[in-house]
């Protein structure tokens, strides 16, 4: 019996590590962890409702680094969480009182998106979709308010980009995102126009960046 069951067991043995040592061979490349850095531009989209003085909103673009870590769940489904934070110019403009200068304030958009990657030799085609949850922070209210308040906003993302190989680890990375944000904004003007003037404004920004990426593990 024990002739039968050792011979048996080896061949199980090396049945296995075969089939193991395969699997190893079509997963060459596949990384849990990816972590990436982009130079982006953020251009909004804006456009606002401007209570008692009419008008709409144009706010600046702004160039600044982005980071971004990847999870993979399998080769194709992976989750991404991108940190940035920028800094735009505002301004009230085409109000029955002209144009109003409204300082500046700084964004923080935490973005996870959900994305579906395309399995390909060099190039690596993905798209993506997620939420976003955006902190409005260091307001400056400019020379006319006295204090300008943004609510801090929930909203929705949408992306696609694909990664370039370069070697096994690192790789060069085009990606793109539209994300649909709006914020109520309260504009405290009594000094100057002896009211409060509220907003609802839509900022909906349109990102592109390029960058380079590196799979940890």
């Amino acid at each position: 019996m024990k002739k039968i069951l050792l011979p048996l067991a080896l061949i199980l043995l090396i049945s296995f590590n075969l089939k193991a040592q395969e699997k190893l061979e079509t997963n060459d490349g596949y990384t849990k962890f990816q972590v990436r850095l982009r130079a982006i531009a953020v251009v909004p989209n804006e456009s606002a409702s401007i209570d008692v003085i009419g008008g709409d909103v144009n706010i600046t673009n702004d160039y600044v680094p982005e980071l971004d870590l990847t999870y993979f769940f399998t080769e194709n489904i992976a989750a991404e969480l991108i940190l940035g934070t920028t800094q735009h110019d505002v301004k009230a403009v085409s109000t029955v009182v002209g144009d109003i200068p409204l300082g500046d304030v700084r964004l923080l958009p935490p973005t996870l998106t959900l994305q579906y990657h395309f399995l390909g030799e060099n190039i690596k085609p993905y798209v993506g979709a997620g939420i976003n949850y955006t902190l409005f922070y260091d307001e400056n209210s400019g020379p006319v308010a006295d204090k300008v308040t943004y609510d801090n906003a929930l909203g929705f993302a949408f992306q696609l980009g694909f990664d370039f190989k370069i070697t096994d680890k690192w790789f060069f990375n085009v990606d793109a995102k539209y994300l649909l944000l709006n914020t109520d904004v309260t504009v405290d003007a009594t000094s100057a126009l002896g009211a409060t003037v509220d907003a609802d404004v839509d900022i909906n920004p349109f990102i592109a960046g390029v960058g380079i990426g590196y799979k940890l593990f």
